[in-house]
């Protein structure tokens, strides 16, 4: 017995050995899952959305600007070109005609500029701005046109023009989107609990307390005293004053920043709010960025005229990229303002819808009281009848 028992001793023994490798080899595996799980849980609240929404712009517009601003445009020698052939057709009608003729000069010149302007115009509509990839492509505005792509609005004024930048668009804007639209809900639930909850409070401590009417429910045994708070619902005029106030806010600050006037800045925001986007103002175009000043420095070389100021003025208001995370704020967080409003907005329908179907029920059941109560019951004839 003594030498069975000494010969599986062993065995027993690397069963145990297995068993406790097996479960301190899961135990990494465990924390990795249960860490993978704590995370996912954090980015479906609100703050994890919004923090990845806002990781999910910044990324996007740095890999845009890396993309784009290799993009090789010739559109500007071909510019330079027609200005100079338009310049020089000028000076040969001059030199040829000479004054001799006035009508006949400014007939032609004026050809020679409508060719010109056509010709121009059709450039600008191909989206020529004047301005190189880099100077188009700041942080500021890759940053606006993430946002422009993943809450819908489109913008316009500016677009990828290489292949990679146009099909990294449609795969930005398939797990944007869905993103959006998750902060837009979660947002909108939790801006509405805190304005639901902020209103009754007000509501609550402004409003005339009638204790005869609390002192007899409760000595009735009613929870009318207690239900009172749940009866009191946001109206939709409180939603519209907080959208006002908001759009109203930034016009003000648009059009300090901007150099916008007020009815361009106000415009601007309603445009934006409700998703129009028509893209004739954004915010962070008149933003200075390290290539605008580049580009004035080169000019200032190339062109003795060029006004030596000019460098120093833009060095000087580079300083303000902090206006435009000011910018991307205001929008994410007006479009989780206009999600609260839809939502207690639905609640007061809803409510409103409510009400009124049981006051139709109570005008039905009236309207077949009083008729009985006029006419009384048919069933009255039938028994005096039978009876």
């Amino acid at each position: 017995m003594s030498n069975k028992f000494q010969r599986s001793s062993p065995q027993m023994l690397g069963v145990e050995a297995s068993t406790v490798s097996s479960t301190a080899s899961n135990q990494p595996r465990k924390r990795v899952k249960r860490c993978c799980r704590n995370f996912v849980t954090f980015m479906c609240t609100q703050v994890g959305v919004g923090a990845l929404i806002v990781f999910y712009a910044i990324c996007g517009a740095l890999a845009f600007m890396n993309i784009e601003r290799k993009y090789v445009d010739e559109t500007a020698k071909v510019v330079l070109s027609l200005r100079y052939n338009c310049s020089q057709r000028l000076w040969n009608i001059t030199e040829e005609l000479n004054l001799i003729d006035k009508k006949l000069w400014v007939n032609e010149t004026n050809a020679v500029l409508q060719a010109y302007q056509v010709q121009i115009a059709a450039i600008i509509k191909n989206g020529y701005v004047g301005r190189s990839p880099a100077q188009i492509w700041s942080f500021p505005a890759a940053l606006m046109f993430c946002l422009s792509v993943i809450t819908m609005i489109g913008y316009g004024n500016m677009v990828p023009r290489t292949p990679w930048g146009k099909g990294f668009t449609v795969i930005y804007a398939t797990f944007g989107i869905p993103l959006y639209i998750l902060y837009f809900l979660n947002m909108g639930r939790v801006l509405a609990r805190s304005f639901k909850f902020l209103y009754r409070s007000m509501h609550e401590c402004t409003q005339e307390r009638n204790y005869d009417a609390r002192l007899e429910a409760l000595e009735s045994g009613s929870l009318g005293a207690l239900t009172l708070r749940k009866k009191i619902i946001v109206p939709s005029t409180a939603c519209l004053w907080v959208i006002i106030f908001y759009v109203l806010t930034g016009t003000i600050m648009f059009a300090n920043w901007e150099k916008w006037s007020f009815l361009n800045s106000f415009y601007f925001c309603m445009t934006s709010l409700c998703k129009i986007g028509f893209g004739d103002f954004v915010p962070g175009a008149s933003l200075t960025t390290a290539a605008d000043v580049d580009a004035a420095t080169q000019k200032l070389r190339e062109d003795i005229s060029a006004d030596p100021n000019e460098v120093s003025d833009l060095q000087r208001i580079t300083d303000q990229q902090f206006k435009l995370a000011i910018n991307f704020i205001y929008m994410l967080l007006g479009m989780g303002l206009l999600a609260m409003c839809r939502n207690l907005m639905r609640e007061e329908v809803s409510v409103k819808l409510k009400e009124m179907k049981e006051d139709a029920k109570l005008c039905v059941e009236d309207t077949r009281h009083r008729f009985v109560g006029c006419c009384g019951d048919p069933r009255d004839f039938y028994d005096n009848d039978y009876y």
